[in-house]
């Protein structure tokens, strides 16, 4: 079972930047396709950005040009670098892996961003 733990979460001012980290433990971990969600106040959970075993990225229309995710099979990590936050980027986000990006079996506990205006 993959455990992942994320950080670098925290308060920033509209414009700056952060980096998220997220680091996982178990085997097989270059086999998991892995994503990084956020949770507003009071919206559902959402996809912000996914990179599968074979190192594509996705990214939501939100974020693209802004976010880029990456992962290290070798430290297994998975970092999401965050440019140019805005206000609405604040939430709960989350790492998440599993087999393919319709079945995510194994989240972390979160780490919360808040972007202040």
């Amino acid at each position: 079972q993959l455990q992942l733990v994320e950080s670098g979460g925290g308060l920033v001012q509209a414009g700056r930047s952060l980096r998220l980290s997220c680091a996982g433990s178990g085997s097989f971990f270059s086999l998991y396709a892995m994503g990084w969600y956020r949770q507003a106040p009071g919206k559902q959970r959402e996809l912000v950005a996914s990179i599968p075993r074979d190192g594509s990225t996705n990214y939501a229309d939100s974020v693209k040009g802004r976010f880029t995710i990456s992962r290290d099979n070798a430290k297994k990590t998975v970092d999401l670098q965050m440019n140019s936050l805005k206000p609405e980027d604040t939430g709960v986000y989350y790492c998440a892996g599993g087999f393919n990006m319709a079945t995510m079996t194994s989240w972390g506990q979160g780490t919360q961003v808040t972007v202040s205006s």
